[in-house]
């Protein structure tokens, strides 16, 4: 070949190496200078479920990352010990009921409440379907399996005049299903279904929401955390909000693939059905005229001033010693 044919060819190389480097050259710059990631611990409440179907949705699609955050799961358990981990710095935020959480915010812990996870505690009363009690009165004299210390019970009492007898929950269904009359604290989205797998019929449930008792499931974080971390505290909520919309409209694969290697109990069952559950009360976007999607996450400070009354009434809080501007905040939400 002449000069003139070989010439042109070895530039047109050269310019298309320098291309190449040139465009290699920007990405490289942005991967040196890139932010790094801000980790963040959760401790969950339970053992993964599709009550975290939030967390593992915005985790699972990338939602997390997207805000700059690395987000580590911690599933729990019967002995979780979810608020004495955040008090103490253990874990940066923690899936907890807001009653519970009040309760030992009065006690001094530094925690502060500050999303919700639902928008009413799906904590309540499992009733088997050939029992006799079809109404909160219906529980006069009953015995009823549950948490000795929890708040609801206390409530259902007093509003209702209710004598009844408590038996310490075990977190089994074995003895609700072998006694047609018995009554036991419960999951809504979560032991009916294992209930109805055993073989037994669908039971009814007598939900706080419908008593006048409007608990939420929440997260809650350190003060001192919230103080010195505001900004990965809102991006943390913006990606966790986008995880519970798109897990609730869109398709929850992500989240039940990822909730099966957390849990391998975690069935396709199971997981739709414990959806379907979530699904049918709005417990993620709350009900009625004020539930919708953009209650996502929300937490209303008029709420918390009706909680903390209810359980100063009952003698389970001193009167006076919180306020809703205490125990939580909005500061954090979208």
């Amino acid at each position: 070949m002449s000069a003139l044919t070989t010439e042109p060819h070895f530039f047109s190389m050269k310019n298309l190496r320098l291309s190449a480097l040139a465009l290699l050259l920007p990405a490289a710059a942005f991967a040196a200078d890139a932010k790094p990631l801000t980790k963040i611990t959760v401790q969950l409440d339970w053992v993964a479920e599709p009550e975290h179907g939030g967390f593992y949705q915005a985790q699972a699609r990338g939602f997390f990352h997207d805000e700059g955050l690395d987000v580590i799961l911690v599933p729990g358990g019967p002995n979780a010990f979810v608020l004495p981990r955040i008090a103490t710095g253990q874990a940066d935020i923690g899936q907890a009921d807001s009653t519970n959480t009040l309760l030992q915010q009065a006690e001094g812990l530094p925690i502060v409440q500050f999303a919700a996870v639902f928008q009413d505690d799906p904590s309540g009363l499992l009733v088997n379907a050939g029992s006799s009690v079809h109404s909160f009165a219906d529980l006069q004299g009953k015995t009823i399996i549950a948490r000795p210390e929890w708040a609801f019970l206390k409530f259902l009492q007093k509003k209702y005049g209710l004598k009844v007898s408590v038996v310490p929950q075990n977190f089994s269904v074995a003895a609700f299903m072998g006694n047609k009359e018995a009554i036991q604290q419960g999951y809504f989205i979560a032991e009916p279904y294992h209930i109805v797998k055993a073989g037994g019929q669908m039971p009814r449930f007598l939900s706080t929401w419908d008593a006048g008792f409007r608990a939420y499931a929440v997260l809650i974080t350190n003060k001192t955390f919230a103080r010195e971390h505001p900004a990965e505290l809102k991006a943390f909520v913006r990606a966790y909000i986008r995880g519970w919309q798109d897990y609730i409209a869109g398709d929850p694969t992500p989240a039940h693939v990822a909730l099966k290697k957390a849990n391998p109990n975690n069935t396709d069952e199971f997981m739709a059905f414990s959806r379907k559950m979530i699904l049918d009360e709005d417990l993620v976007t709350g009900r009625g005229i004020t539930g919708g999607p953009a209650q996502i996450g929300r937490l209303d400070p008029v709420r918390y001033a009706t909680q903390i009354a209810q359980m100063e009434e009952l003698g389970m809080l001193p009167k006076g010693k919180l306020t809703a501007a205490q125990v939580m905040t909005t500061e954090f939400l979208p």
